[in-house]
């Protein structure tokens, strides 16, 4: 399961190649299995660029930090860092590229 991955720290700096290629994996498959393979949506709300034009970085950093209440989206803050979240973030709303 990739839960177990997501366990080591990212550096404080920035994220490193080996954790964003872990980060890639849990977008695509973690996040996917709600928001859609191809993370255009499904259980959850589509997470592409188009769809989330609107949300500021904030909002969505705070999303997955604390997770939405009354809905399946949980807290993120206990498996991963402030920079892996950060850069979470930059993916997607940069096209899936990496930031």
């Amino acid at each position: 399961m990739t839960l177990c991955a997501l366990t080591a720290p990212a550096t404080a700096d920035a994220v490193t190649a080996q954790r964003q290629s872990q980060l890639l994996n849990l977008v695509h498959q973690d996040c996917g299995s709600c928001h859609g393979m191809r993370l255009s949506g499904g259980l959850g709300p589509a997470l592409t660029p188009a769809a989330l034009a609107g949300k500021n970085h904030e909002f969505l950093f705070i999303t997955i930090s604390e997770g939405r209440p009354g809905t399946p989206m949980p807290p993120w803050k206990t498996l991963l860092s402030e920079p892996d979240i950060e850069w979470i973030v930059d993916y997607l709303k940069t096209s899936g590229e990496k930031p």
